[in-house]
């Protein structure tokens, strides 16, 4: 299936880039974060399990459970607090 990953702040940084379309067989948030942490050198670092990352699907903060579809649209961010 096609969708539109954007990257924001520190990771589309490290990405080197603010989004992209992408065809994926993932069917859920997490395996696509997996298959993009299996991506030699900057993906995996910035995605890896350790990292504090926050997904939303559609411009709804989502869990790894969440299922993808069609056209899509997947965020990657790092947490933002403010003050």
């Amino acid at each position: 299936m096609k969708i539109t990953i954007r990257y924001f702040a520190s990771i589309r940084e490290v990405m080197g880039q603010a989004s992209e379309s992408l065809d994926t067989p993932a069917a859920t948030l997490g395996q696509l974060r997996d298959a993009l942490m299996a991506r030699p050198g900057a993906a995996g670092e910035a995605l890896a399990p350790g990292r504090a990352v926050r997904m939303a699907l559609n411009q709804v903060m989502s869990d790894e459970s969440a299922a993808l579809l069609e056209g899509c649209e997947v965020a990657f961010f790092p947490p933002v607090t403010g003050g």
